[in-house]
C-alpha cells in the first residue's frame, strides 16, 4: 500500500504513535509518506520506504494567524496525486481530519477518490473537541471520515458521550517496540544518580496542567520523608516553574534533577524504579507503557484509559486524581520489599508484552484493507 500519514511532530503521545506505525508499515513493505511541518521527531533513520514531505506555512502579511489547515489540504492534495497514494491516515481530529476532508474534495475534482482513516488520540477529543469553537467542526469531520479508530475503549465511549458521531469507532491501542524500550544494563548510571541505593522515581510529560506534575512533587516529596530516594522529571512545559518552585519550597532540590526533552527515553527508564503519572486525563498513557516494558511499575490516576493499562494491585496501582497520600503510600508498599517490588516489575513488563509493536500493527494492516475495500464497493 502506499499511504499517507498527517500527524503533529512533536514528542507528543500523538505524534509517537504515528511516527512508530508509519516506521513499522515501512518495515513490512508499505510506502510511507509522512506529511507535516516538521519532521517527525522519532523519525529517525533513513529507509527506501519512508518519505517526508514538508508543509510551508507563508507568513503572508494579510493573515495574523497562517492558515495551516488549509495549506495542509493543499499539500494532501500535491501529494496524493503525484506520488499516487491509496490512503491517508491522519492522526489528532483538529486539524488533520478536516484538512483531510477538504483535500478529498479537491482530489475529486481530478477524478481521484482517497479514503481517510482518522485516528483519535485523547486531547482532540478531550480538551480541543469539547470547546465549542471546534465542537461542530470534530463533529462533521469524524463523521465523513471513512474509518475512525481510538486509541482506548474509554476515549470511545467520550466520543461516543460528547459528540453526535454516527460512525463506527474501532479501538485499536497504542502499542510498544520491546526491541528498542526494554530493561538495558545502565548501573553505572544509576549509580551516578544514586550513589547510595536510593530508589529513582521518575516522570515524563509535557508539564501541561492536565498531567499535574505538582502532584508528582508532593508525591515525591511524601516518598522521600520515608525512603531514600531520587525524582527524575523529564520533558518541559510551562509548570516546570511551578514545580521547581514547589522543591525549593520542600527543600528536596538536591534529590530532583529536572533533565529536560530527551529522545533516548528507554535509557533513562532503564535505571528506574517506579514510573509517576497522576494526569487528571489520559486517554492511554503511552509514556506509562515505555517504563512497563522497561520493567518499571506504575503509579497512577484512574483517568481515562489508564485502568486499561495499569492493572491495579498488579502492575503498579490506580488512585483518585488529586489523591496524592494514597499514591505516595502506594508507592512506599512497593519500593520497601525488594520481593514485592521484583513481582511488580516482573507484571509490568508482562502487561506491556501484551501491547507488542508486532501484535498492534496488523490490526491498523487489518484495517486499512477493510476500509479500502468498503470505499471502493461504494
Amino acid at each position: 500500500m502506499k499511504i499517507g500519514i498527517v500527524c503533529y511532530p512533536t514528542f507528543g503521545g500523538s505524534g509517537v504513535v504515528a511516527t512508530e506505525l508509519g516506521k513499522a508499515l515501512a518495515d513490512r513493505g508499505h510506502q510511507v509518506h509522512f506529511i507535516t511541518y516538521s519532521q517527525p521527531a522519532r523519525l529517525d533513520f533513513f529507509s527506501e520506504n519512508l518519505f517526508y514531505h514538508e508543509v510551508s506555512v507563508s507568513q503572508y502579511p494579510l493573515f495574523d494567524y497562517p492558515p495551516y489547515e488549509l495549506v495542509l489540504a493543499s499539500k494532501l492534495v500535491d501529494v496524493v496525486r503525484f506520488e499516487k497514494l491509496e490512503l491517508l491516515h491522519v492522526h489528532y481530529a483538529i486539524p488533520h481530519a478536516s484538512a483531510a476532508f477538504m483535500a478529498k474534495q479537491i482530489l475529486a475534482t481530478y477524478g481521484i477518490n482517497i479514503p481517510v482513516i482518522t485516528t483519535l488520540h485523547g486531547t482532540d477529543i478531550t480538551l480541543v473537541g469539547k470547546d465549542m469553537t471546534f465542537k461542530p467542526v470534530v463533529t462533521f469531520s469524524i463523521n465523513r471520515s471513512d474509518g475512525v479508530t481510538a486509541v482506548s475503549e474509554h476515549l470511545k465511549q467520550d466520543t461516543y458521550s460528547h459528540f453526535d458521531i454516527k460512525r463506527d469507532i474501532r479501538v485499536i491501542p497504542n502499542f510498544i517496540d520491546l526491541a528498542r524500550f526494554s530493561h538495558k544494563g545502565k548501573d553505572h548510571f544509576k549509580k551516578a544518580i544514586a550513589p547510595h541505593g536510593e530508589s529513582i522515581l521518575i516522570h515524563t510529560s509535557n508539564f501541561r496542567k492536565v498531567k499535574r506534575t505538582q502532584d508528582v512533587v508532593d508525591i515525591f516529596k511524601q516518598v522521600h520523608d520515608v525512603l531514600p530516594s531520587k525524582l527524575l522529571m523529564v520533558g518541559d512545559g510551562p509548570e516546570r516553574v511551578n514545580c521547581e518552585r514547589m522543591c525549593r519550597d520542600y527543600g528536596i532540590c538536591d534529590d530532583v534533577r529536572f533533565l529536560g526533552k530527551q529522545d533516548a527515553v528507554e535509557e533513562i527508564f532503564s535505571v528506574t524504579d517506579l514510573f509517576l503519572m497522576p494526569s487528571e486525563s489520559e486517554s492511554f498513557g503511552l509514556a506509562a507503557l515505555e517504563a512497563m516494558a522497561c520493567k518499571v511499575p506504575v503509579i497512577s490516576s484512574n483517568a481515562g484509559g489508564l485502568p486499561e493499562l495499569n492493572i491495579d494491585g498488579q502492575t503498579g496501582y490506580l488512585s483518585d486524581v488529586g489523591n496524592t497520600t494514597e499514591m505516595a503510600r502506594n508507592a512506599i508498599h512497593i519500593l520497601q520489599d525488594p520481593e514485592r517490588f521484583a513481582t511488580f516489575s516482573n507484571n509490568a513488563l508482562k502487561r506491556a508484552q501484551e501491547f507488542e509493536l508486532s501484535l498492534i500493527m496488523p490490526q491498523y494492516e487489518n484495517y486499512y484493507l477493510e476500509v479500502m475495500e468498503r470505499y471502493t464497493r461504494f
